[in-house]
């Protein structure tokens, strides 16, 4: 998380060299067995397929996945969870699901078994609003994520930039069709705090020496432990056999 935009203008390095190599570290594919996660991390011994998870979903729900991207995989540590990562689910009547996400390089809709294959181990969580939605607030989701389509993804993690990041992108398209506010609004400083074993190492390279601890945020891991939300899945999803 957490890159100070400025420093660019700042810095000795060519621009395109620079968005390079973030674009590199940040999204470069890792192998999903490179990465053991401790048993404290795993979700649970629950595991199900991908096609008897599509039929649990419904539109609004949260969908909550661990990518192995460097970057993402400091996120999860320091918040203290597994999951770093989160996308809402806006369409269920086609062939298979769909999910709208803020990733790199623009938000966009992407299938579920797309998703899904992205987290590691096929490590999965699903959450859903405690009260059912309304067909209007379906359409509101749904045209929520459709007017956030093609956003440019902050990898400052800022909550009042112009761009949008993962968990950024669900809150405010749950908040603006229900009114329902998930998650936890928390400034750098507020998040690390109760995380005061965490190597912040990673983070000022990432920050070129500067965190902006006063910048508030919201984390994938707010979101997964929102009282707003109730759990419905919290497994593996095995995506050998693709939905059809």
């Amino acid at each position: 998380m957490f890159i100070n935009t400025n420093s660019f203008h700042q810095s000795k390095f060519n621009p395109i060299y620079a968005f390079t190599l973030i674009a590199a570290v940040l999204f470069y594919p890792l192998h999903a067995n490179a990465v053991q996660l401790p048993d404290v991390q795993n979700p649970t011994s629950q595991s199900t397929s991908i096609d008897q998870i599509a039929k649990t979903l419904k539109v609004g729900d949260l969908i909550f996945i661990r990518v192995s991207a460097r970057p993402f995989r400091e996120v999860a540590d320091a918040t203290g969870t597994w999951t770093n990562h989160v996308g809402i689910v806006t369409d269920i009547d086609g062939s298979e699901p769909l999910i709208g996400e803020s990733t790199f390089p623009f938000s966009r809709t992407t299938t579920l078994t797309k998703f899904v294959a992205r987290s590691e181990q096929g490590h999965v969580a699903v959450t859903r609003l405690k009260s059912d939605l309304s067909p209007q607030q379906i359409q509101m989701i749904q045209r929520g994520v459709k007017e956030r389509s093609g956003i440019f993804y902050d990898t400052g993690f800022n909550l009042h930039s112009h761009k949008e990041f993962c968990s950024r992108f669900v809150y405010e398209v749950v908040k603006d069709a229900t009114g329902v506010s998930i998650g936890k609004i928390e400034t750098f400083k507020e998040m690390l705090a109760s995380r005061p074993d965490i190597n912040l190492g990673f983070w000022k390279v990432w920050y070129f020496g500067q965190i902006p601890w006063e910048r508030e945020t919201i984390t994938p891991a707010s979101l997964l432990n929102s009282p707003e939300l109730n759990p419905i899945f919290n497994g593996n999803v095995d995506t050998t056999n693709h939905l059809s």
